[in-house]
């Protein structure tokens, strides 16, 4: 499948809204899970959560990467530096920095969650991303990527997956770094 890769600006907000269509990608989230606290995510319905996405494409910096196939939107990876997804970092979360990491660190990116077409999961589009996000990151003042992937789920084409499974950021180069719950290991790569 010949893929071309953009970070998300507002003139490609349209093909993003497409591929997360009207139920706004994983029941509602519209990539708000690592961006807010829960009771703040709770508090908002999914239109707010849409206007939030909406309004992070007008930054300089994209919140993201779309894949395009001849145009069609097929699937997005949220690549930030991880100040850009507090959730992500707090004590109780897997993915917490490494002590002595500091997530207001710009050198310190995370690849968060991914949202493939559901009709084409397992197809490959994921490896794209992650290769697309490293390179994304670099090339944005990125030192160290890290993900926190999960090692299995009931299927493969699951949903649930939003975070990535493991044998993708293992054929990227990433490395386990600290495994805090079995199943979920910090990955990273080291980019400068």
């Amino acid at each position: 499948m010949p893929l071309t890769i953009h970070p998300v600006t507002s003139a490609l907000w349209p093909q993003l809204e497409t591929l997360f269509g009207p139920q706004g990608a994983c029941y509602g989230c519209w990539c708000s899970h690592f961006r807010l606290a829960p009771k703040q995510r709770e508090a908002l319905s999914r239109d707010d959560k849409k206007a939030l996405l909406k309004q992070a494409t007008e930054a300089p910096l994209a919140p993201g990467l779309i894949a395009l196939d001849d145009g069609v939107p097929v699937g997005w990876v949220q690549v930030t530096p991880r100040a850009h997804v507090p959730r992500w970092n707090t004590d109780r979360t897997v993915s917490r920095p490494l002590d002595g990491d500091d997530p207001a660190d710009p050198g310190l990116w995370a690849i968060s969650c991914f949202f493939i077409q559901p009709g084409l999961r397992g197809q490959g589009i994921s490896h794209v991303l992650v290769d697309a996000a490293v390179a994304h990151a670099k090339d944005n003042g990125a030192r160290v990527i890290e993900a926190c992937p999960m090692k299995k789920a009931k299927q493969s084409k699951s949903v649930g997956l939003f975070v990535g499974s493991v044998s993708i950021f293992e054929k990227a180069g990433f490395q386990t770094v600290i495994e805090r719950k079995i199943g979920r290991p910090l990955m990273r790569m080291v980019l400068a």
